[in-house]
């Protein structure tokens, strides 16, 4: 009898797990509204922060978008618990910008950071790190 309770805990403790593991990120689906704060390595002055609004959905949890013209393709995006990590790769022309980015969700807000290293052959390279944060607003229409 003892060795059937124990495969039952088990067992219960791996289905509670493995839905815990499934679940994803404790995010609401809806529009949200995301603050960026820049910072550009060697730059003396602080640059004002901005704020867009997107949707993001479960299928879409990645806060940033490319900017128009941009020929951008997501090479990397994981979920570990609440947090989202993804690597994405962009051109522009003879422009390349490489980024790293991490959000964490809690609900209706998040926190994160991107990293992006921008390389033009006809200047220096460029290191800028983005620190945001996001609120959902409402709905998507």
């Amino acid at each position: 009898m003892p060795t059937k309770i124990s495969v039952l805990v088990f067992l219960t403790a791996t289905i509670i797990f493995t839905s815990a593991a499934f679940a994803g990120p404790n995010m609401r689906e809806g529009k949200w509204e995301i603050t960026t704060k820049v910072e550009m390595q060697g730059m003396h002055m602080s640059m004002p922060a901005t704020k867009h609004t997107t949707c993001l959905t479960r299928g879409d949890m990645v806060p940033q978008k490319p900017e128009k013209n941009q020929d951008c393709k997501m090479t990397d995006t994981k979920v570990n618990g609440d947090t989202v990590t993804w690597k994405m790769h962009c051109k522009m022309d003879k422009t390349v910008i490489d980024s790293d980015g991490e959000v964490t969700y809690k609900k209706d807000k998040f926190d994160g950071v991107v990293h992006m290293t921008m390389t033009d052959p006809d200047s220096e390279k460029m290191e800028m790190t983005s620190n945001m944060s996001g609120r959902r607003i409402g709905d998507c229409n």
